[in-house]
C-alpha cells in the first residue's frame, strides 16, 4: 500500500517561499500521478496542481498559475510543491496525494485520487 508523507510546511512571511515535499513509501511512485491540494480553515479543500508519473505533463489551477510549480523526482519518491511570493491568503493545510495510471485530460479533482497525506500546515504572516 502506497503511503504518502508531507514536510516542509511551516510559519513564513508574506513575499516569502517554501518547498512541500511529499515522500511515498510501501510502493514505487513511479506508476502513480500525484497532485498538491490545500484546504484553509473553514473552506472547501481545492486543487493546487497535478503531475502525470513522468513529469510530462502539469495541471494548475487557475489561481494558482504563476506562484505555484510542481515537480517529482521517481527516483527520490518524492513530489514537491514550490511556493513563491506566498499571501496570509495561501495559509492552509497541504495535502499530496496520489494515484495509479490516472491520466491527466484536466485538472485533476480530489476525488480522483485514493492515497493522500496527512498534511502539513502551511502559515503566511508577519
Amino acid at each position: 500500500q502506497l503511503q504518502l508523507v508531507e514536510s516542509g510546511g511551516g510559519l513564513v512571511q508574506p513575499g516569502g517561499s517554501l518547498r512541500l515535499s511529499c515522500t511515498a513509501s510501501g510502493l514505487s511512485l513511479d506508476f502513480y500521478t500525484a497532485a498538491w491540494f490545500r484546504q484553509a480553515p473553514g473552506k472547501e479543500r481545492e486543487t493546487i496542481s497535478c503531475i502525470s508519473r513522468d513529469s510530462s505533463i502539469t495541471k494548475y489551477a487557475d489561481s494558482m498559475k504563476g506562484r505555484f510549480t510542481i515537480a517529482r523526482d521517481n527516483a527520490k519518491n518524492t513530489v514537491y510543491l514550490q511556493m513563491n511570493s506566498l499571501e496570509p491568503e495561501d495559509t492552509a493545510v497541504y495535502y499530496c496525494a496520489a494515484e495509479r495510471g490516472l491520466l491527466l485530460f484536466r485538472l485533476c479533482a480530489q476525488g480522483d485520487f485514493g492515497s493522500w497525506g496527512q498534511g502539513t500546515q502551511v502559515t503566511v504572516s508577519s
